[in-house]
């Protein structure tokens, strides 16, 4: 007898093993013998689990619907542990909020407020996904203490369009494609937002030429743009449309459109231009 056969006689074995005598007798009776009747067992068992789970399900909705009992004791809900109150002004809304004295202002924003477009990466200060901009300046929202931000006003990406109508800088890196997956647009534009402010302030960077000629309203070379962003990192490599879009924002000279979107007639050519490409192959 070869290997084969002997796995095949341990499997059947096994499964037979958890069967009584009469049960084996009726199984012998029916036909179902071998392969046939571990196949049996399997849809047997997962029909007697699925009829367990909407048992289990049953009881637990009719448990929710009952009313408690009047001396019924319940645990207590902890509290905020090393509980602040602070008062933020968000995006230009007056917000008190109760948080732990150690939450940060990334948590708050997300957890507490529900504004997810500020998006935790590494949370150590090192991506620039977390970016907001707090009293006209970016910050590291992961890094910032939400109790530190009391009484400052607080911009995220939710804050910058008014209504309908985008920022430019938002419309800016549409326009360039300045993004591919997406998640770390929103540091990106709000840290592209508050360069715009420090080039107005003429605040210097590592590459500044000449720190004493420096003045407010700087023009900002590729290079400049590039080193002022070097804090946000985007893993799909769109900083060219980044590095375009604010160029153009902070110049005030519109470039012309290097893509656009396929017209129905262009995706059309493209099929027909494939379809043909397969049939040379043929």
């Amino acid at each position: 007898m070869d290997d084969n056969q002997d796995r095949k006689d341990f499997s059947s074995t096994e499964s037979d093993s958890q069967l009584s005598a009469d049960e084996e007798t009726l199984l012998d009776q029916l036909g179902i013998t071998g392969a046939a009747r571990r196949k049996f067992l399997g849809q047997s068992m997962a029909a007697l689990l699925g009829t367990f789970a909407f048992h289990l399900l049953a009881k637990e909705e009719a448990f929710a619907t009952l009313a408690a009992a009047p001396d019924a004791v319940f645990a207590q809900t902890p509290g905020v542990e090393n509980a602040v109150k602070v008062l933020l002004k968000i995006n230009g809304s007056a917000q008190r909020l109760e948080v732990d004295s150690r939450t940060a202002l990334l948590d708050a924003l997300r957890e507490t407020l529900g504004l997810t477009g500020t998006k935790k990466g590494c949370d150590q200060g090192q991506c620039g996904a977390c970016t907001v901009i707090v009293d006209g300046r970016r910050v590291l929202s992961c890094l910032t203490l939400a109790a530190s931000c009391e009484g400052k006003e607080v911009t995220t990406i939710e804050g910058l369009a008014d209504g309908d109508n985008l920022h430019p800088m938002q419309a800016a890196f549409i326009k360039h494609d300045g993004f591919q997956c997406g998640y770390c647009t929103p540091g990106q534009i709000c840290s592209a937002v508050a360069l715009l402010q420090e080039a107005k302030n003429g605040d210097a960077s590592h590459v500044t030429n000449n720190l004493r000629t420096s003045t407010q309203n700087l023009s900002l070379s590729d290079e400049e743009i590039r080193e002022r962003m070097s804090g946000n990192i985007c893993r799909c490599g769109a900083y060219p449309g980044i590095v375009a879009a604010i160029r153009e924002v902070q110049s005030g000279r519109e470039t012309a459109l290097a893509w656009h979107f396929a017209t129905d007639e262009e995706i059309a050519v493209a099929l027909l231009n494939e379809e043909g490409k397969a049939d040379a192959i043929v």
